[in-house]
């Protein structure tokens, strides 16, 4: 199955239908344009696509099944990474081998890339190249353009994709907030610009379609951090994702205001300070101490910021939680604060970590709980999907980023701000875009791959 000139195709293979895992392919005139290729982990329980069980404990992750496309290899034109979270990223080491193509993405995401690239001895074979946003570059068919839009990590970046069929607006993650901190903001008239050329489609983040409102802006959460860890008597510890750079600044702030020393605890946490500072995204008035001085500063002069807000094992707050981190030992008095909200599915091992914490005397503070806010998501919530609809006026709405419910109530926002068309569909589904657009169906049966690192490179 290949597309001719006239042709214009969307074929999700992974994170349509669910949040996480996104994978998705562009068709036309003979070509396939690949944008993200993430992971996602799995639940105690869950098969895997080898028929494996997981149970407890640290589970392979999982990516989409990129058969299709991998038989397919010599008319994949590219793979477009739009930002360095895990689910849009994650996998491009694991199925590089299988795809071989170019990798085009912003600098922020290259540095990410290039350390995942050189765990697997690949940064030297995988073609990457950097663009900033603005830029616009042939890809086979496709003149695709990097756009500027705001999200919870450095550089996220939207797509328009230009073919001579028609142009498609790729959302990626975002949101509208007009003070990220962090690297690029946005501009309405970027978007637009977009309607006056015309957008045939809109391919867009489902995740908070069932909020009400708008997003908080990172920028609002200093005063409600204040409050959080200013009475803190003994340590503090701030459970957060380590791709949020704009967080660990405004923590750093806060550090500094309240007297106390800030260090990172948690591989993932390090290596995202490290490649802000390499693409010059960190602010060099926020020092960070190692966390090995932890353990020989008084209680009250301790903030430590730890991987594990999604209670995932063998991060750092599950080790302290255990009682077997190297560092320093909890004690009753002590604070954990979740900066962050649970990823639909990953609340039970959350629950499980707030319960193992309490039962040691540590004082426990979540979004929910909490007088004042400490976490804003990176996602738009309804307000800021019907100023997009507005700006940009495609002809399709096409949700993705979420689960059903999400991209129900996405395409009936859609609907509710004009929108002709709201195509709804799941992972293997083929959108027709042009030239009959409107339709689709079912053409991959799409699967799950559970694979170990040290699987992939023996088998590759």
């Amino acid at each position: 199955m290949t597309p001719d000139e006239n042709d214009l195709w969307f074929l999700p293979l992974g994170g349509t239908g669910e949040i996480g895992m996104n994978l998705n392919l562009y068709g036309h005139d003979g070509q396939w344009l690949m944008v993200d290729c993430g992971v996602t982990f799995p639940k105690p329980g869950r098969v895997s696509a080898d028929g494996t069980v997981h149970h407890s404990g640290e589970p392979p992750v999982q990516m989409a099944d990129p058969a299709f496309i991998a038989d397919r290899r010599d008319r994949l034109a590219g793979l477009v990474i739009t930002h360095a979270h895990e689910d849009h990223i994650g996998a491009v080491p694991y199925l590089w081998p299988l795809l071989q193509c170019p990798i085009y993405t912003s600098r922020f995401t290259a540095e990410i890339l290039r350390r995942k690239l050189a765990e697997f001895d690949l940064l030297h074979r995988v073609p990457i190249f950097v663009l900033d946003a603005g830029d616009r570059r042939q890809i086979g068919p496709f003149d695709v353009q990097w756009l500027a839009l705001t999200h919870s990590i450095p550089d996220p970046n939207a797509l328009m994709i230009r073919t001579a069929a028609g142009n498609i607006f790729h959302s990626g993650d975002w949101k509208l907030d007009d003070q990220p901190l962090v690297g690029h903001g946005y501009r309405k008239s970027t978007f637009t610009d977009l309607a006056e050329e015309g957008v045939v489609a809109m391919v867009c983040d489902s995740t908070n379609a069932t909020v009400a409102g708008h997003s908080m802006s990172e920028s609002a959460l200093y005063g409600g951090l204040l409050d959080a860890i200013g009475p803190a008597k003994g340590r503090v510890i701030v459970a957060c994702f380590g791709s949020n750079i704009a967080r660990l600044h405004t923590l750093a702030a806060v550090a500094r205001a309240t007297g106390r020393y800030m260090g990172l605890m948690g591989r993932s946490l390090i290596n995202m300070s490290s490649a802000a500072k390499a693409a010059g995204l960190w602010d060099t008035a926020d020092s960070l101490i190692q966390s090995s001085h932890f353990g020989y500063l008084p209680r009250e002069e301790v903030l430590a910021v730890a991987t594990g807000s999604q209670g995932e094992p063998r991060t750092a707050l599950r080790r302290l939680a255990s009682g077997n981190h190297p560092d320093f030992e909890l004690e009753a008095g002590d604070r954990v604060i979740f900066s962050a909200r649970a990823i639909p599915g990953n609340e039970e091992a959350i629950n499980a970590l707030i319960s193992q914490l309490e039962a040691m005397g540590v004082d426990v503070l979540t979004a929910e709980s909490a007088s004042l806010p400490i976490h804003a998501s990176g996602h738009p919530a309804r307000e800021e999907l019907e100023a997009m609809y507005r700006w940009v006026r495609p002809s399709i709405a096409i949700p993705v980023h979420g689960e059903e419910e999400h991209m129900r109530a996405h395409a009936d926002i859609a609907e509710a701000t004009g929108v002709p068309r709201r195509l709804v569909g799941r992972n293997g589904d083929l959108f027709m875009i042009r030239p009959v657009p409107g339709m689709r169906r079912q053409i991959v049966e799409t699967g799950r791959l559970g694979w170990q690192k040290q699987e992939l490179t023996r088998v590759f």
